[in-house]
């Protein structure tokens, strides 16, 4: 990295001459946690099989881990992936892949009216002080280089994501027409047996279609709407066409994890799948390796100028989403991919290092369907529904940034408990639209009534004895919203009121998209808990993508990106693609400064 790239330069304070033992969260908790898990590094090189020595070290092949090593490669870097699982991909691989990055040359093309003033802005008004500004600055910096670096060495391209606003496009720098993009169609075949490794998406897309995630709200709509009709028509031609041109269509996480695993093909990166890790290894206060377990056996890999962890969060760790996250919760609501079990965080945290936003996740509002959870997008902003408490109240804004539901579930919950809320519709509102894959009208699985998922009742009163809501409350807060609906104004709590609450809403509902009343029977109520994408908290970083300690200095050869590392959006959200984005950007960041030396 030149010093011209560098946001930050290249001075810092002289690392201590060994890691501290302590975790942010209190020195106690941390000794225990050292002590039960044994300190890093203690072995010697001896003691454990050599398995290979490379310049660098990438821990998960998830965005963040395979932008490192594509870049790391690319700089002329001998590199290897470590990879938990028996897939690659991570979590990435089962989402939606959307991608916020300001400035980036795909959304530019497309005649976004982004500025490097104007994303700064708003990105300060998000985040607020949570996040040290030169991070900030080497997000917005080196986002748009990374993403023409990843066109140029991958398969991967991008279409910008025409209409999905900025989750607060009322602050400066926002912007309503959204700086979020997605991958492009790309060809399975590239990737030729390796795809077979590819992991699973996390919804599966309906047989001969090729569906973008920009396609998804248009979808929902297709049985009320011209447009929704024709994209739901442009979805099969897309999967008629690469059918008979033998391709094997990849969209979304699945199209983002391919891509650049066939960067990483070309480069002659390897990537160790069913390679834990175990823990850093230290050698006079640096990391110089990874101790992993490969064919059943504890081995030593290398790393000559550094390791980084990109091994995803801790959100299938029940102990440390106990320690560090507000009750309830759990790792059932979680859709993030299973093998995220916080393995490279604790190691970190055994290296010295700190920690921050341990409390936070990537939430949204989820069913808790009986086979996995359900994140919901559309359904709790589509007009006829609202959600309740357990006083068969409204407490939200429905349409609100996701994230931003559960934080208020959260505070709220102590006093007006909110977990579980409902979300309560009518029939109307089933008769027009599509409820997670069940299409207009069709019943749902009897497995999600059976489970308490769901419910189902001709009467308002009825369907609060269900729930365990007073039907008294319920009916007077649906006589409320019926009236706010069809004045077309929500003054209780604004939804509709930000042009965000209107994405996933249907533009046939007038005078607000986001609104209408319930009146048709029967009604229906679902369960919604605190899901999340992943969790957000994780080693504490620098604007180089290097670990900090808890006094603020280096450990030396140790650098973090993605969900293993606290987000760069701190407790908000930018956008849709604010874990992606970053992840990338930072994996980038990460390559780029163990390259400079």
């Amino acid at each position: 990295m030149s010093p011209s790239a560098d946001p930050v330069g290249r001075t810092e304070p002289s690392p201590e001459p060994g890691p501290t033992r302590r975790g942010v969260l209190g020195a106690a908790t941390g000794a225990a946690l050292a002590l039960a898990a044994g300190p890093a590094g203690s072995a010697t090189a001896a003691d454990l099989p050599p398995l290979g020595t490379y310049d660098v070290v990438v821990v998960g092949s998830g965005a963040a881990g395979m932008t490192a090593a594509l870049t790391a490669a690319k700089q002329g870097l001998s590199c290897v992936v470590l990879e938990k699982a028996a897939t690659f991909g991570g979590s990435a691989a089962r989402s939606g892949a959307g991608i916020w990055i300001p400035n980036n040359p795909v959304i530019l093309a497309a005649g976004v009216p982004d500025t490097p003033a104007k994303a700064a802005a708003y990105l300060a008004a998000v985040v607020g002080p949570d996040v040290p500004a030169d991070r900030q600055r080497a997000f917005l910096g080196h986002g748009p280089a990374m993403i023409s670096f990843v066109m140029a060495n991958s398969p991967l391209r991008f279409r910008w994501m025409e209409g999905y606003s900025d989750y607060y496009p009322e602050l400066p720098g926002g912007l309503a027409g959204g700086r979020s993009m997605e991958p492009d169609q790309l060809d399975g075949n590239v990737l030729g047996a390796e795809l077979a490794r590819l992991n699973p998406a996390y919804m599966t897309v309906p047989a001969g279609m090729v569906v973008f995630s920009a396609d998804y709200k248009w979808l929902t709509l297709a049985a009320v709407s011209a447009k929704g009709a024709a994209v739901a028509t442009e979805c099969l031609a897309r999967g008629t066409k690469a059918a008979l041109l033998g391709q094997k269509p990849l969209t979304m996480g699945q199209s983002l994890a391919a891509g650049l695993r066939a960067g990483l093909l070309a480069a002659q990166v390897p990537v160790w799948l069913n390679t834990p890790l175990s823990d850093l290894f230290l050698e006079n206060g640096a990391v110089t390796g990874a101790v992993v377990t490969r064919n059943g056996t504890s081995g030593l890999v290398r790393a000559r100028r550094g390791v980084v962890v990109g091994s995803g969060g801790f959100e299938h760790n029940a102990a440390m989403r106990a320690e560090f996250q507000r009750q309830p919760i759990g790792t059932a609501w979680t859709v993030g991919a299973k093998e995220n079990t916080g393995d490279g965080i604790q190691a970190g945290r055994r290296a010295g290092a700190a920690l921050d936003l341990m409390d936070d996740a990537w939430w949204g509002p989820a069913v808790p369907l009986p086979d996995q959870p359900y994140f919901c997008l559309a359904e709790r902003t589509l007009p006829g529904g609202l959600l309740v408490n357990a006083a068969g109240a409204r407490f939200v804004n429905e349409a609100g940034p996701y994230s931003d539901v559960v934080h208020t579930m959260y505070d709220r919950n102590p006093g007006a408990p909110d977990i579980p809320a409902w979300l309560v519709v009518d029939q109307n509102y089933r008769n027009r639209y599509l409820f997670k894959d069940v299409a207009p009208t069709l019943a749902f699985p009897d497995s999600w009534y059976t489970s308490g998922a769901a419910y189902k009742e001709w009467t308002l009163d009825a369907l609060a004895a269900r729930i365990g809501v007073p039907a008294a409350a319920l009916r007077t807060t649906v006589s409320r919203f019926n009236s706010l609906a069809l004045g077309g104004k929500d003054t209780d709590f604004h939804r509709g009121d930000s042009a965000y609450d209107h994405y996933y809403t249907d533009p046939s509902i007038l005078p607000d998209s986001c609104l209408a009343p319930l009146w048709l029977p029967p009604f229906h109520a679902f369960r919604i808990v605190p899901g999340d994408l992943g969790t957000k908290g994780g080693l504490r970083t620098d604007a180089r993508a290097r670990v900090l300690r808890p006094d603020g200095t280096v450990i030396p050869g140790l650098y973090a990106a993605g969900n293993a590392s606290a987000a760069v959006m701190g407790h908000s959200y930018a956008g849709a693609g604010s874990t992606i984005g970053p992840a990338m950007t930072f994996g980038y960041i990460a390559a780029l400064d163990l390259a400079a030396g």
